[in-house]
């Protein structure tokens, strides 16, 4: 996308748009792969096993960068997904471990905008067992191709507190580009945030999926579980 267009009084411009059709709004569906499904939030599958999943992180420490939680009764966890995970703005997924089918994840699609093809990936928390593993790289992956390969998204959006420096390398570990700094964006929890903000786009998607699958096959992984190559060298 580095070809220059001019108008006629020979001004820069962006490239033409035209053709551009309307996204549609994602519908709840779930999403399948190898390691993990995403589900659509269901409070009576779900709830029970993030909510125990949850009480491994250690001291709360997880919940430091959401503008909620942590949750000490699971009634109380209840409540606020029920209250907040079951619209369509944020949509909120759960991730579930293929193996077991317990669910151990959150992740949501939030400010979803179809006119322009811009959507964001957000609420992220991931229960201690589900971080660092292949379900976790492998959820991120599925809402990504779900956002551009089905709904024809143009632009899938990250972001986070800048001082969540966890984040902000998962974020670049899943090949969005950084962007740029959005100074007192946002006040949680008494406090101010400053907004990193990471992106990927559709004409980058391609090369990106590539990496994602090229990383998933069975085939880079040992009898063990190990990875023989990191995500990094097939982006690269």
């Amino acid at each position: 996308m580095t070809t220059q267009h001019q108008n006629e009084y020979g001004q820069p411009i962006g490239f033409p748009t035209a053709n551009w059709t309307p996204c549609q709004h994602p519908p709840k569906v779930t999403l399948e792969g190898q390691y993990c499904t995403v589900e659509p939030v269901d409070v009576a599958k779900h709830a029970r096993d993030l909510f125990e999943a949850n009480l491994e992180a250690e001291n709360g420490r997880f919940w430091t960068y959401l503008p909620y939680g942590p949750f000490s009764e699971f009634a109380e966890y209840e409540k606020w997904m029920e209250e907040t995970c079951l619209g369509d703005d944020p949509q909120f997924y759960a991730v579930v471990e293929s193996k077991n089918g317990r669910a151990i994840g959150l992740a949501s699609y939030l400010r979803i905008n179809p006119p322009l093809g811009v959507i964001e990936v957000g609420h992220i928390n991931f229960a201690p067992p589900l971080q660092q593993t292949v379900a976790s790289t492998e959820a991120m992956y599925l809402m990504m191709k779900n956002a551009f390969d089905t709904l024809g998204y143009r632009r899938y959006e990250w972001k986070c507190d800048a001082l969540n420096e966890p984040s902000k390398q998962a974020a670049q570990r899943l090949g969005l580009k950084p962007e740029g700094l959005f100074r007192q964006a946002v006040m949680y929890k008494g406090r101010n945030r400053d907004t990193a903000w990471f992106s990927i786009l559709d004409h980058e998607w391609p090369q990106q999926k590539a990496a994602f699958e090229a990383w998933l096959a069975k085939s880079n992984f040992d009898d063990a579980g190990k990875q023989k190559k990191r995500l990094q060298a097939f982006l690269a």
